[in-house]
């Protein structure tokens, strides 16, 4: 699977990783629902760092479709927000 983080390019990451990522999505979907801030930046902190860690970067001039689309690690709550969908930002 291909996932784009928003403003930084591309990595390619096993399926079998999602599981995991969804977990974090979860935890994240929660804390917009609340509007806990603080708790959302560490769970959108972490949830980008686990996928640079699992993912293997894919060079700057590849341009591979994204199966999966992150928002930057600077993303407001609000502009997260707009970007979810009902299973959060991870389908599954």
């Amino acid at each position: 699977m291909i996932v784009r983080i928003m403003g930084e390019g591309q990595v390619r990451l096993e399926d079998g990783r999602l599981t995991e990522l969804n977990k974090l999505d979860d935890e994240l979907l929660a804390e917009i629902e609340k509007g806990d801030g603080p708790a959302f930046r560490r769970t959108l902190d972490a949830l980008l760092a686990r996928v640079r860690e699992l993912g293997v970067p894919l060079p700057d001039d590849a341009l591979e479709p994204s199966e999966l689309i992150l928002p930057a690690q600077e993303a407001t709550l609000d502009e997260v927000r707009e970007l979810l969908s009902d299973d959060g930002l991870i389908p599954g």
